[in-house]
């Protein structure tokens, strides 16, 4: 085992959802291969037997494993499998330095690390694990799915391609050489700032207080991550954010380059009032052109659901949980 560094974790329930009483829960933490160590929550089924199927859940961007994931993970963990909901690298009670970084890379290589731990795990049947990703994890998953050959089903829930709309701003209404180099240059202004300075600067979560004239998602943000509902203090959304810098990598790096050429199940789920639908709705056109293994791809579109409705179901409960659980089932058999 690769040796891990010796986090200081939370031991008490802290998550923005009741702990359930049909499970066992504990942390754990694992290495992934550039020595970052990641703190995540186990979800064990109370009295299983034998060696269990596996998923790990990421996500959402710029949320930690206390929000929507865990609440991801011990659902499908009441429902049979045994779960793991964790933390990215740079982010909530995981390690890496500087902190609130995002990487393209790190940050698919993160799943991978999980599957490598749920491999080893003793309860676990490694040739039965699957992944959930989350927002802008769900896009994560899909690559880590595109790359890793032992993840055998992944779902991807209200997804994000953070490479493209970084790149290209929301509905790609900045996808032009001069867009792109006026944000390029701006982040390399600020990367002069910072290192005079000594420190990154935050670049703001959620806006609060929410502006009158907010467009409808950005209400739809602010109504998880800073009430009640979903706001939690570890978490960059619901605080002060990324660095300003914390994306810039995902500009010049688009991921789901090969997401044709995945022969794993893969479904991909959406709201279609979600402002984010059209990123879930092209993942998976292009996911299936020219690919030879399509009868194990699905795109669920959940009617008049919105982004955020996928990260905890929204006052009209609409996470397909019965839909995952048959998902899953079918191809961790």
């Amino acid at each position: 085992m690769i040796k891990t560094e010796n986090l200081k974790l939370v031991q008490e329930w802290d998550k923005t959802f009741a702990k359930s009483d049909k499970v066992e829960h504990n942390k754990v933490t694992f290495a992934n291969r550039y020595g970052i160590t990641l703190a995540a929550d186990m979800y064990v089924p109370k009295n299983a037997e034998g060696k269990l199927p596996a998923i790990a859940v990421s996500g959402p961007f710029g949320a930690v494993k206390e929000q929507c994931s865990g609440l991801y993970a011990q659902t499908m963990a009441e429902r049979g499998f045994l779960t793991i909901a964790f933390d990215p690298s740079f982010t909530g009670e995981s390690g890496g330095q500087p902190r609130f970084m995002a990487s393209p890379d790190i940050n698919t290589e993160d799943f991978m690390a999980a599957v490598d731990f749920l491999s080893l795990c003793d309860k676990v049947d490694p040739d039965r694990i699957g992944i959930i990703g989350i927002c802008g994890w769900g896009g994560m998953a899909i690559n880590a799915a595109a790359l890793d050959t032992r993840v055998k089903a992944t779902a991807a829930m209200t997804m994000y391609d953070m490479t493209r709309v970084n790149a290209k701003g929301y509905f790609d209404s900045q996808d032009s050489e001069e867009d792109r180099y006026n944000a390029k240059a701006a982040m390399n202004a600020q990367r002069i700032k910072d290192y005079a300075a000594g420190e990154y600067t935050l670049g703001g979560g959620v806006v609060d207080p929410l502006p009158e004239d907010a467009p409808l998602f950005v209400a739809d943000y602010y109504d998880y991550y800073k009430t009640d509902r979903g706001y939690h203090a570890r978490s960059l959304n619901s605080n002060g954010g990324w660095n300003v810098i914390g994306c810039e990598s995902f500009i010049n790096q688009p991921i789901l380059m090969y997401s044709n050429e995945i022969r794993s199940a893969v479904l991909i789920v959406h709201g279609t009032k979600a402002h984010s639908f059209y990123f879930g709705k092209d993942a998976y056109d292009n996911m299936i052109n020219g690919n030879k293994y399509t009868d194990n791809k699905e795109f669920m579109p959940i009617e008049g659901a919105v982004h955020t409705d996928l990260y905890d179901g929204g006052e009209k409960k609409v996470i397909p949980w019965d839909k995952l659980e048959l998902f899953f089932g079918k191809y961790l058999k």
